[in-house]
């Protein structure tokens, strides 16, 4: 714990930095130090005063406290340090504002008499002590009243910090703020969600009721759209924003919206995009070609997806045959992965489509192709004699499909998986 304490402390002056009204990087020139700062004010200097060094005990004897557990201890010595505002060192103030902010949450979170009144004091405190990251203590703030259920305040606070401004906007300061708007538009979407379950049966016809929902979903809306401007994985706010427009039978939008959060070029790859594409489309009873056409892209990314069951089937109701060789391919990279290797329906699909390419008359080249690759691992991942015991007894019908693929998957090699008593 107190190691990811430090690595956040370390990163006190690049946080310092963001909202500045001036860029002090070229003239300080070079980077800044990303040591951490906790640690440098509990070493001892030629010219500490009697101040900083009582402060500089106090720290020592919370991070000990901390380290140990000693939550009530750590809260009494915890009561001392903010003098620490009182500090008029330029150089070093920020650092304990940062500080205070970090072992005063950490604390809370930990101690048993806790209240809500003792967060929302700290997070006030902090805030308005002269600290210039005040739009990320506002986010921590309203993710902290969210969690207990205070949806309402939380947003309260989050449209605060949107009107709040220091000098003249950086451009980490911007992205921040486009944060602040995001999670309050999520928020947005959580109380309209709680109208639309309040709305549900008998009175889903009360007209004040839907028009605080439309109020509401224009609100959330706003902001989520505006999300697909600015690259980034956004997927909770992407799923609620196509919610509400799926809601309101806005279908074409919906699919706008996922169609570029998937394909477009300015995001990161992100396979949840595809995923949440797919599962749209398959809502909405979507031709299989399209479906295929969505899963073949995940597939490249992630080999391993559970969706690829699903890939193969689709595959395995095609004619072609170009498909049925993808599709043995599909579940064979499956298998290739230790977390399927004891899964029964891949190894069911597997059979499936063996047994429909085995129609075809050059499936035996083709199974050959495939295992080629594999020849001098796959057995010992799958056909081991230890692995025919645990399936004998954990899985007598897994044993017995992949004992019927056994020969057909590694024809030249003589494999060890057999019936458990049988002496291999």
């Amino acid at each position: 714990m107190m190691d990811d304490l430090e690595g956040e402390l370390g990163l006190v002056e690049d946080l310092e930095d963001d909202n500045d009204s001036s860029d002090n990087t070229s003239s300080r020139g070079g980077k800044k130090s990303r040591f951490p700062p906790v640690n440098l004010m509990c070493v001892e200097t030629s010219k500490e005063t009697g101040f900083h060094q009582s402060t500089r005990f106090c720290l020592e004897h919370i991070r000990e406290a901390m380290l140990h557990h000693r939550w009530q201890e750590a809260a009494e010595y915890m009561a001392c340090y903010p003098q620490m505002f009182e500090d008029t060192t330029v150089s070093s103030t920020k650092h304990y504002k940062e500080v205070i902010w970090r072992l005063s949450t950490e604390i809370l979170h930990h101690h048993h008499n806790t209240k809500m009144e003792d967060y929302n004091h700290i997070y006030e405190r902090i805030k308005h002590s002269g600290v210039k990251h005040y739009l990320m203590i506002s986010l921590e703030h309203s993710f902290h009243l969210l969690l207990h259920g205070h949806i309402e305040d939380a947003k309260r606070h989050l449209l605060a910090a949107e009107s709040w401004r220091y000098g003249k906007e950086s451009a980490a300061q911007y992205q921040k703020m486009k944060l602040i708007q995001a999670y309050r538009s999520l928020l947005d979407y959580i109380i309209w969600c709680d109208k639309k379950f309040t709305l549900s049966g008998d009175n889903f016809n009360d007209p004040v009721g839907n028009q605080e929902m439309q109020n509401y979903y224009r609100q959330a809306s706003v902001n989520l759209k505006e999300i697909l401007k600015n690259p980034g994985v956004w997927d909770p706010f992407i799923l609620s924003y196509v919610e509400m427009l799926e809601f309101y039978e806005d279908h074409s939008e919906a699919l706008n919206v996922l169609n570029d959060y998937a394909y477009d070029n300015n995001f990161p790859p992100n396979p949840n995009a595809h995923v949440f594409l797919y599962q749209y489309l398959k809502r909405h009873d979507a031709p299989e070609k399209k479906l295929i056409k969505v899963l073949k892209v995940l597939h490249v990314s992630v080999p391993s997806h559970e969706l690829m069951l699903e890939y193969s089937s689709l595959l395995l109701q095609s004619e072609k045959n170009s498909h049925i060789h993808k599709a043995v391919e599909v579940v064979l990279e499956m298998l290739d992965f230790a977390c399927w290797r004891s899964d029964l329906d891949v190894w069911k699909c597997l059979k499936a489509v063996i047994q429909k390419l085995q129609l075809q008359e050059d499936w035996r080249k083709v199974v050959l192709e495939k295992m080629e690759v594999r020849k001098d691992w796959w057995p010992v991942l799958h056909f081991t004699s230890h692995h025919a015991r645990k399936d004998s007894e954990e899985n007598p019908e897994l044993m017995e499909v992949k004992a019927s693929l056994k020969e057909v998957l590694c024809p030249d090699i003589t494999l060890k998986y057999a019936a458990a008593g049988v002496n291999s």
